[in-house]
């Protein structure tokens, strides 16, 4: 199968982790859903009702005979934008307050409720008015279309009197004209003089025609400006999504707003956070969660941690790498170390369980503590013990402890001792001797070494160990030091064989420590480790 295959099969198994990643972060969901609830019970609730009503009005031009052309070519000289603009007025909003039974300091109030709108290819205005009864809204649309017809109407009466009067102005003159004319004709006893007389009144008679028509064309103009072709009726139910819808609609954002709060939560979160992601960082299974931190005793005797320390053990013993070698380095990527020891005694002694002789080393030389925390069956020297190291470093030469595992069986324990050179004591050739026990049929050697994005300790046993577990709380530890503990542990020469993950232990007054981001790997100068050794020279000792 080739890499394009491979990742497109992934990609189903990314996007569940991812979902499941987002789930995670139920507190934000939850918080933007209930947010949402509330927003829009607000609405529903908290708002006052609104209703809308409606009139249709036909606009017409005045004319005299509707029915004709000419009444067409009237109503098509109608500009429908500005009798909208006209309608959305100040003069017909004060008209309409009238009608309302207003006051004029209301009028701007009135027009913020109105909406006047023009169907397209049409001479239809609607009138919209919202108010907080049904019969408010009604009366309101009603109002303000009575009123722009009234308006309209006004004005083209008024237009229609100025040019009869206009017309009236200019018929005056030429009736005394006529007058002057007709006694003129009477006293003239010659034909020539009275022909010419004659042609003057029978041109200004045509004058004197002409306006009278047009006086009486203006007096039989029809001046209706327009009908109410749709009237206002109260609305039966309020305008809006109605309440289920707003609370639904609510919810439905709100959790929007959750995911999308969680999303970012996940993108930015520096924590591992999931199985797969620790995993995907260290590029190794997880071979076991734990169901609680363990923080009681440091061997579990049974029930569900038990179980899972024993599912962990035969993982590891049907791994081909560590089946070859039997060496195990147990560490966590930071922190205190507490876990991982836990976690080592426990596979040490289901190892144990399994019939195989099972050796535990402590190779953290700066906080030593496990055989104050063990119950010791008997105390004895190994041969390879007896005195101090032919090299002249204190450890691991001194006691080895016979552990008592209940019904697992015993196991040996090689306590760690504060030394004043950690690096040069790791590296030894008694370190190298201590660990080649695994070479004995049956045996197995477990070692505990410092958190290894803390000290160098670690990646000074890699390369004499090659499998190394790493022990982690995914909630606190970052998706880069899991990246950057394989890389060092590849670096080394060794191999990560897989991660146990735990919940983390809560202790009240502390924060649980974050996850460190750190780029190298810090060695501090105490006085009684003041030698430190380059990382790429750790790896250099014999086996």
């Amino acid at each position: 199968m080739n890499e394009e295959a491979r990742g497109q099969q992934d990609e189903p198994e990314l996007l569940r982790d991812q979902v499941q990643q987002v789930l995670r972060h139920r507190v934000l969901v939850g918080s933007g859903l209930l947010a949402g609830l509330l927003a829009g019970s607000w609405f529903a609730f908290g708002s006052a009702p609104t209703y809308e009503s409606s009139s249709e009005v036909l606009v017409r031009a005045a004319t005299v005979n509707p029915y004709v052309s000419n009444g067409v070519a009237a109503d098509k000289q109608i500009n429908i934008g500005s009798e909208r603009q006209t309608a959305a007025g100040n003069t017909v909003a004060a008209r309409a307050a009238q009608k309302l039974g207003r006051g004029t300091s209301e009028v701007g109030a009135l027009q913020s409720h109105l909406q006047v709108t023009n169907p397209p290819n049409t001479l239809v205005l609607k009138f919209s008015y919202v108010a907080g009864t049904p019969k408010a809204a009604a009366e309101g649309a009603n109002a303000f279309a009575q009123a722009y017809l009234d308006y309209r109407e006004k004005q083209t009466a008024g237009t229609v009197a100025k040019m009869v009067q206009g017309y009236k102005a200019q018929l005056d003159p030429l009736a005394k004209q006529r007058d002057d004319l007709i006694k003129e004709i009477n006293r003239l006893q010659g034909d020539t003089e009275k022909s010419t007389v004659l042609a003057a009144q029978a041109n200004l008679l045509g004058q004197i025609t002409q306006l009278t028509n047009n006086i009486t064309e203006l007096k039989s103009l029809d001046t209706t400006a327009g009908y109410v072709t749709v009237t206002a009726e109260p609305p039966k139910k309020a305008e809006g999504l109605g309440t289920p819808l707003l609370i639904a609609l609510g919810g439905v954002l709100g959790l929007a707003v959750g995911l999308l709060g969680a999303w970012l939560r996940m993108i930015f979160d520096p924590s591992a956070r999931s199985a797969e992601t620790v995993a995907r960082a260290l590029r190794a299974p997880v071979l076991g969660v734990l169901p609680k931190a363990p923080d009681g005793p440091l061997l579990a005797a049974d029930g569900a941690l038990a179980e899972q320390y024993r599912s962990v053990a035969f993982r590891l013993a049907y791994d081909r790498h560590f089946a070859d070698r039997r060496r195990l380095l147990v560490v966590e990527p930071n922190g205190e170390g507490t876990t991982a020891g836990a976690v080592a005694v426990n596979l040490t002694a289901c190892f144990a369980e399994t019939g195989m002789s099972a050796l535990l080393v402590e190779a953290d030389l700066r906080r030593p503590g496990l055989a104050g925390r063990l119950p010791e069956a008997s105390r004895g020297r190994a041969a390879w013990a007896t005195g101090r190291s032919g090299d002249g470093t204190p450890w691991p030469a001194g006691r080895i402890v016979t552990v008592d595992a209940g019904e697992s069986g015993t196991f040996e324990l090689v306590p760690g001792t504060r030394v004043p050179h950690v690096a040069r004591t790791l590296t030894s050739p008694a370190t190298t001797r201590l660990l080649d026990q695994a070479d004995a049929p049956g045996t197995t050697v477990v070692v505990l070494a410092p958190p290894v994005l803390s000290y160098a300790d670690a990646l000074a046993l890699v390369d004499r160990v090659d499998g190394v577990v790493v022990v982690c709380d995914p909630r606190t530890t970052a998706r880069t030091a899991l990246e950057r503990v394989r890389e060092l542990i590849d670096g080394a020469g060794g191999q990560v064989l897989g991660a146990v993950l735990h919940p983390g232990a809560r202790r009240r007054g502390k924060k649980r420590r974050r996850a460190t981001k750190a780029a190298t790997v810090p060695v501090p100068s105490t006085p009684l480790h003041d030698e430190t050794v380059p990382l790429n020279t750790l790896s250099s000792g014999s086996r």
